[in-house]
């Protein structure tokens, strides 16, 4: 039995294939063909758009697959949500989808788009946006470069962010937030009421949460004579409690932690004048909780 993969194809595509990395499973993308191959022989992937994933999953095209709650949302998917993985393109956190105009648009909300024009790709959740807020506007879809058609081409959009950086340098300003989204691990519903692809699907999630929660950790170890354990506790963040062994010298205890790498490049040197020794810094690729 295999479980049918969908892999998301685009801006998350790169993000996607590095955390199955961290998590275990190599994925090889070769430009030439829409089937990666992964080293799991129970496991088939397929790459598909993201925009497109929920409709494929919710169909049986495929068993499950990752894409952003805003396209679930967007094609009123009905799938079973097997993980939040708060990841994107360019950061491991969550976008943002955004009403916006030009800087110079007398735009206060989005009342006063009444009989306007917006353009955006998330067409279906954006008319039912303007629903719940009482406004008739033309919601048209855009096709790519959305930044660039106010003010000649629309009189607003409808477009997703990490950062804001892009709407600033299109001259537009941020009116209101209409929908947070971030990456998912979703299954088809009858898949996911098999016994075999569920238990598979919760061994994924397990695995991609862990590699999640090393994101931007790192492990440290070291050696301490017991007369010095205390200054190097002090040194270490009041909310890490280190693993703390004996050695075969029995004046030396062996540390283990778990620490933020920003944090440890101004750690170590501290730790050292506080008399640790064999301080070891090493990657992580999971944490399972």
């Amino acid at each position: 039995m295999k479980l049918k993969l969908g892999i998301p194809k685009g801006s998350l595509e790169n993000a996607t294939v590095d955390l199955f990395r961290r998590a275990g499973f190599n994925i090889n993308i070769s430009s030439r063909s829409y089937f990666p191959g992964i080293d799991d022989p129970e496991i088939e992937c397929m790459l598909i758009r993201a925009q497109e994933m929920a409709r494929y999953v919710q169909d049986g095209v495929l068993d499950a697959g990752l894409t952003g709650f805003d396209w679930v949302v967007e094609n009123e998917a009905d799938v079973h949500v097997v993980a939040d993985l708060v990841y994107a393109k360019q950061s491991f956190g969550k976008v943002r989808w955004v009403l916006a105009v030009p800087e110079s648009a007398p735009v206060k909300t989005v009342k006063d788009l009444e009989g306007k024009v917006i353009a955006t790709e998330l067409v279906n959740a954006t008319k039912r946006y303007l629903e719940r807020n009482g406004v008739k506007a033309k919601v048209e879809f855009s096709w790519g470069a959305t930044e660039v058609k106010p003010p000649v081409l629309a009189d607003a959009i409808v477009e997703v962010t990490e950062t804001g950086s892009s709407l600033r340098a299109n001259n537009l300003r941020i009116v209101e937030t209409i929908m947070e989204s971030n990456t998912q691990l979703i299954a088809n519903k009858t898949a996911w009421a098999d016994d075999w692809k569920r238990r598979k699907l919760s061994d994924i999630k397990m695995l991609l949460d862990g590699a999640i929660n090393a994101l931007g950790k790192v492990g440290l170890m070291l050696n301490v004579e017991k007369s010095n354990l205390d200054a190097v506790l002090a040194v270490l963040p009041a909310l890490k409690k280190p693993t703390i062994s004996h050695l075969s010298d029995d004046n030396w205890l062996a540390l283990n932690t778990i620490l933020e790498e920003i944090t440890v490049r101004n750690i170590i040197p501290r730790l050292k004048e506080a008399g640790a020794q064999g301080i070891v810094e090493y990657p992580l690729n999971k944490i399972v909780m």
